[in-house]
């Protein structure tokens, strides 16, 4: 009970998300990998058994066929090697090679019996070192090559048979290899000596033996291949290592066969009557290839019994937790008593319910709210009527005349004393003081004037900044000033970020340029101001641009350039207002935009 409070301790302290994205590891992907890995484990022993119970059967069946191949072929050399006429043959006398022939046709049936009556065998050879045994059917003498060969030194040496892969050529010098049973036939009161040897068929083999799924090879004691499923591999050593030292070497495994992982079957084949041994490899090199195809199929279905349910819990989390998210927003935002809701959680569920029960809640408090705000509204009006009133009775006591000679008494006390630049600014804020307070109730005042209190504040700003800056005023020809009219206090707060953000990273060298000219069309005046500063990142005049067509409460930047644009708009229409281009490091110019009717006389 305490672990299993534990476990739901540990859930409840975690998101939403992390929680499905547990349960889904603990339910689903932890028991799946599990049974998983305990199938597909399950399934590989069972189909390496099963093919290494097919591979053990098809190397039994080819055992089976060679035992009944080389016991038959014994049992005709028994019956040959002591069959009299072939005696008589091997110790007779013959003047001509005619008398050798007649001798052998009259005794012909013994050998071509078993030739004609057995498929199996290829080839009867009789070789004999009786001088007058000549080359005549299956009669051969013996010559100085065939003396000279191991097998025939071994065949007259021992009684016993013995079997061993022979070479042969054919007419086209072709090369060609077969399992061959050697024996000495015994010629009682002779002193030659006479050797047996059956071939058995190769053809014969291929057709008992060949298998359409598995590889065989067969050779007899240390020799090489005589019998191949494949071609290449006649004549060659057997392509699995075996231990001839062994009475009786058997294998089943997995072996590598050119580069390929292959099951092998070996088993030794004990000849009937004799000491050889035929060793006998069977292959398969596609089992491993089927298994893996089987194993890959069990894997792909296990990953996708992981995948499928994991892309469906991700999709749901992610739509339950964004619902969840949304609706915990939406309580947040109305908790900070802000109930404009720009998010829903659609649905019927239990989410959309709470939902729509918070909406009701907030019009109720909103309806409450409303009253409220109204009732402050009106307490608001008494109160800013009483200070109107107040505010009208202070402003009619000062007359802007004693402003004026207050400034020009203090102007006149600093020329007195010789200072003169304080002189001079007393006397710029004078005329900067009257400009403002005579355009405060007007609408329009000449292009002139708005030049004049521009070239008045930056010459106060030059008081202050001394070498920091200088200004140019380059108006184009054929444009009256004079006969301009324009909104008052348009430019001075253009030129003011001019100065204070544009030059803000120069000491000295800096330029305000203001230009008057025709657009290029002939169909707008255009008044800009620009600097040689450090200009403006591209993301930030992107903002500074969407930050002067649209308000955004927020941000207490800007808001003099976007006062400008409106009042250029509202007053000219949308086709007007102000544009601004920059590039960091090469300045930064504002331009305004108005009609050509502003020109005319005033």
């Amino acid at each position: 009970m305490k672990r299993k409070l534990e476990v739901f301790g540990f859930l409840r302290k975690s998101g939403i998300r992390k929680q499905l994205y547990t349960i889904y590891i603990l339910a689903v992907f932890f028991p799946v990998v599990l049974i998983g890995i305990f199938l597909v484990s399950n399934t590989y022993k069972l189909l390496t058994n099963y093919h290494r119970d097919l591979l053990e059967s098809d190397n039994l069946r080819v055992r089976t066929i060679l035992f009944e191949i080389t016991t038959q072929a014994y049992n005709i050399s028994e019956e040959l090697s002591f069959n009299a006429r072939v005696a008589s043959i091997l110790k007779g006398s013959y003047a001509s090679e005619e008398e050798l022939a007649y001798a052998v046709n009259q005794s012909s049936e013994v050998v071509d019996n078993y030739m004609y009556h057995y498929t199996e065998i290829a080839q009867i050879d009789i070789y004999c070192d009786n001088p007058d045994i000549r080359e005549y059917k299956q009669y051969h003498r013996v010559d100085t090559q065939t003396e000279k060969a191991d097998w025939y030194q071994r065949a007259v040496s021992q009684t016993s048979v013995f079997w061993k892969e022979m070479k042969s050529v054919d007419k086209y010098n072709n090369e060609y290899w077969g399992l061959c049973l050697i024996r000495r036939i015994p010629l009682v009161k002779s002193d030659y000596h006479a050797v047996l040897v059956i071939r058995i068929s190769d053809n014969y083999l291929k057709t008992r033996i060949n298998s359409v799924e598995y590889r065989n090879c067969a050779s007899v004691d240390e020799g090489v291949v005589f019998y191949a499923s494949d071609r290449d591999d006649y004549g060659k050593a057997q392509p699995v290592e075996i231990d001839y030292d062994k009475i009786y070497f058997q294998y089943v495994g997995s072996r590598k066969i050119k580069n390929k992982t292959c099951f092998v079957g070996i088993s030794t084949l004990r000849l009937y009557q004799s000491d050889s041994k035929i060793y006998i490899c069977t292959i398969n090199d596609k089992s491993y290839d089927n298994i893996s195809s089987i194993i890959e199929t069990c894997l792909i279905i296990i990953l996708l019994a992981i995948l499928v349910p994991g892309i469906l819990i991700h999709f749901f989390t992610t739509y339950f937790t964004k619902r969840v998210s949304t609706l915990r927003h939406v309580m947040h935002q109305a908790s900070n008593e802000d109930y404009d809701f720009k998010e829903m959680v659609r649905g019927d569920d239990e989410l959309s319910e709470a939902f729509e029960d918070l909406e009701i809640m907030v019009q109720r408090i909103k309806e409450k709210d409303a009253l409220m705000y109204q009732t402050m509204l009106n307490e608001q009006k008494l109160v800013n009527e009483q200070q109107k009133m107040e505010f009208k009775m202070l402003a009619s006591q000062i007359n802007p005349h004693f402003l004026y000679n207050t400034l020009e008494t203090i102007r006149m006390k600093a020329y007195t004393v010789g200072d003169r630049e304080a002189a001079t600014a007393i006397k710029l804020l004078g005329k900067s003081m009257r400009y403002v307070l005579e355009n405060s109730g007007t609408t329009f005042t000449s292009l002139q004037n708005e030049l004049n209190h521009v070239e008045i504040y930056m010459k106060i700003q030059k008081l202050r900044f001394e070498e920091k800056f200088d200004y140019a005023f380059l108006i184009a020809d054929k444009i009256d000033v004079s006969k301009c009219i324009a909104l008052p206090l348009l430019l001075q707060p253009i030129v003011e970020n001019a100065i204070l953000h544009g030059l803000e990273e120069r000491e000295r060298g800096g330029m305000i340029t203001i230009r008057v000219a025709w657009a290029a069309d002939n169909t707008e005046l255009c008044i800009s101001v620009s600097d040689n500063g450090c200009g403006i990142r591209l993301e930030t005049l992107e903002q500074l641009r969407e930050d002067i067509v649209t308000r955004n409460p927020e941000k207490k930047e800007s808001i003099g350039l976007y006062n400008i644009n409106q009042r250029i708009k509202l007053c000219y229409g949308t086709a007007y207002g102000m544009t601004i281009d920059s590039e960091s490091g090469n300045g930064t110019t504002v331009t305004i935009h108005l009609p050509k009717k502003v020109v005319h006389n005033l």
